[in-house]
């Protein structure tokens, strides 16, 4: 079987980034003069050659609206679009193709669900849960909705290695609660959520669960009915694929009882001026033309991940952050932050008293990439009492070389400031 830009599925083994490597163009060129070091996946991951080639081929051929045109151009559009649906139902495990609605994004997914499951349903007292790992398209969203409907956000919190107390969050649940809105995967920490036990205890008491799934897509297999979470938002850009595209999945019984998020073509069977007949599942949410080259790229990112295997890309991503920790940790005046027991593909780190923009600034000069400031996770920083944190985040591209690069630039930072 052949795959990842023509190779022998025997060449893509187990710590064979090298490989994976060769197929991602945008790593291959220098920056500041020195041989750039990508390690800022977590904000957006770079793009293989099949996502950037399956983009431009459908621009370059087949290009049109979908759904709508009875000509040669629109039914390639259109079968390019849903074949893309039904890959995403293939890699996360959905019952079926009406359970997949494409966004712009997690944050658009968010928001949808709050406002078109929640709203209708809250009132005075009801409840919504989070955590303190949250970004903040898994607050924000909430914080609007309890200003709508006068319902309160409780947040349960987390300990010194970013870590959420199973038995907290168990025991904030009760029948006053309408949502758990957890992180798989924390953004700022890379703290792995123990949410199978926490969807299984939320649905003890009827309560229905939402998965950020943003960071946990791309690093890990994900299987929705295994976990049987009843929405699970993830992103197109996080997962090598394009932006500007991602996905809500939602059990069928729940999307069905919802009513549109947003109005416009597409979403609509008919139209009249004494009312409307809404389209069906999953059209009903995808209001308006939608983002057809983002679907076909993040299909072929899909395609992509399946040829790779999400078990080997983990298990590969797990021997390079414990290679990653364990150097970071030999760094005379380094701070680690986020030091849970299961993590995933992220560490954040202080160096001395340096700021972190400044940290970042001084390794871009040497051609290494992170991502420095709070990450949209504020209340992560303030548990912390920093004003952000340096990241250094990893994907199925990076090697043990890019954690020695990075490595040797700290140290320089280190003596620059000293």
């Amino acid at each position: 079987m052949t795959g990842l830009h023509g190779r022998t599925m025997a060449e893509a083994t187990p710590g064979t980034a090298p490989a994976w490597r060769t197929d991602f163009p945008a790593l291959h060129q220098e920056v500041n003069n020195h041989p750039l070091v990508y390690l800022d996946s977590a904000a957006s991951s770079q793009q293989p050659v099949s996502v950037i080639d399956a983009v431009a081929a459908y621009q370059r051929q087949d290009h049109a609206n979908v759904h709508r045109g009875v000509h040669t151009l629109s039914h390639r559009a259109t079968e390019a679009y849903e074949g893309a649906r039904d890959k995403v139902v293939s890699f996360i495990n959905a019952t079926g193709r009406s359970e997949i609605v494409f966004t712009r994004g997690t944050t658009e997914s968010i928001n949808l669900v709050a406002q078109s499951y929640c709203r209708p349903a809250l009132s005075s007292g009801d409840r919504i849960v989070i955590t303190h790992l949250e970004h903040h398209s898994n607050i924000v969203p909430w914080q609007i909705l309890c200003e709508q409907t006068g319902a309160e956000l409780v947040v349960a919190s987390i300990d010194s290695a970013g870590q959420v107390d199973l038995d907290e969050v168990k025991g904030l649940l009760d029948g006053d609660v309408c949502m758990l809105a957890i992180a798989h995967v924390s953004n700022a920490l890379g703290t792995v959520l123990p949410v199978k036990s926490l969807i299984q205890h939320a649905h003890s008491l009827d309560i229905p669960v939402l998965l950020d799934g943003a960071q946990a897509v791309p690093h890990m297999p994900v299987d929705v009915q295994d976990l049987d979470c009843d929405f699970y938002a993830f992103s197109g850009h996080k997962m090598f694929g394009p932006t500007g595209i991602g996905i809500l999945f939602g059990k069928e019984r729940l999307l069905e009882d919802m009513p549109p998020y947003q109005g416009g073509g597409d979403m609509i069977l008919e139209v009249h001026f004494d009312g409307t007949t809404y389209n069906e599942l999953p059209y009903k949410f995808e209001a308006g033309t939608p983002n057809i080259s983002g679907a076909v790229g993040l299909g072929a990112a899909i395609d992509y991940l399946q040829v790779a295997g999400m078990t080997r890309v983990a298990e590969h991503e797990a021997d390079l952050l414990a290679y990653m920790t364990a150097r970071l940790s030999d760094i005379e005046g380094i701070r680690l932050i986020g030091t849970a027991t299961n993590k995933a593909s992220v560490q954040s780190f202080m160096l001395g008293d340096i700021h972190p923009h400044d940290v970042g600034t001084i390794l871009d000069h040497q051609g290494v990439a992170i991502r420095t400031g709070h990450h949209c996770a504020m209340p992560v920083m303030d548990y912390f009492g920093i004003p952000g944190t340096a990241r250094a985040s990893l994907a199925l591209y990076n090697t043990e070389s890019d954690i020695d690069a990075l490595v040797t630039a700290l140290v320089a930072a280190r003596k620059i400031f000293a």
